[in-house]
């Protein structure tokens, strides 16, 4: 019962992260799990990719596609194929690096995405919400952001939905609204499956119930946070962004310190 219930609290914070900041709920998840689980690095990178191949972003999509949100099939198409292979290749080396290199590389890994995210927030104020609805992505720059976020995701494993949302934003010039959903589609697709049975057979996993605690609270707290992120305006989003990302890297460079 405690590592259900433990699980339930870590899955929780990892969907009301994800819903709020429009991302796949890995980032938190690791966090959370090392946090609140106390789960070594590479175990809690195994819980974050296996509990993200159920569909438990679907009632965070329901909220933004109400709010008249919409990705083209064609970006998820071409971000799916760049993920797998970038996710399989990750998940690969990361069974061959020592746990300390692994957690400094999350560390670097989430500061290059809140310098990012901070360089792009002053061109926000010239841009029109619709515009990334009509502006024609190159196919090539698509597959390279999906490549970046496998990689990012099976390496690490924090699912991609960060990366990709800061390449379709930061990189890109997609509104926040509209990368946050193609990020929670993204999610739906169990493009984790391949770095997550990497990850089970090499042992790096938890118990079955603190797996379902994690689902059963991902589940509620992707809704509840994507309920939150339709009342709030693009610059307060990416501020909570640039906030929740500089708070994970703080934490985790206390965790490689000590």
């Amino acid at each position: 019962m405690h590592d259900l219930l433990a699980g339930i609290a870590t899955g929780l914070a990892g969907g009301l992260t994800a819903g709020l900041l429009g991302v796949s709920p890995g980032g938190g998840l690791v966090v959370f799990s090392v946090l609140l689980l106390g789960a070594g690095q590479h175990v809690a990178q195994g819980i974050s990719l296996v509990a993200q191949v159920p569909p438990t972003s679907l009632a965070g999509i329901r909220r933004y596609w109400q709010s008249g949100n919409r990705t083209p099939l064609r970006w998820i198409a071409l971000l799916t194929i760049g993920f797998v292979t970038g996710g399989t290749a990750g998940a690969l080396a990361a069974n061959h690096v020592a746990e300390p290199a692994l957690r400094w590389s999350y560390v670097a890994y989430l500061v290059a995405l809140d310098a990012m995210l901070i360089l792009r927030g002053g061109r926000d104020k010239t841009e029109d919400d619709n515009a990334g609805a009509k502006r024609d992505v190159s196919s090539p720059a698509l597959l390279v952001v999906g490549l970046l976020a496998g990689l990012s995701s099976g390496f690490l494993g924090i699912g991609g939905g960060l990366a990709t949302v800061v390449g379709l934003s930061a990189v890109l010039g997609i509104p926040q609204h509209q990368a946050q959903m193609a990020s929670l589609v993204m999610s739906l697709i169990p493009t984790t499956i391949p770095s997550a049975w990497i990850y089970w057979s090499e042992g790096s996993l938890a118990s079955w119930p603190v797996l379902t605690g994690v689902i059963i609270g991902l589940l509620a707290g992707t809704d509840l946070g994507a309920r939150a992120a339709n009342r709030i305006d693009r610059t307060t989003l990416r501020r909570a962004m640039i906030f929740f990302v500089s708070l994970m890297a703080l934490y985790m460079t206390f965790k490689a310190l000590w």
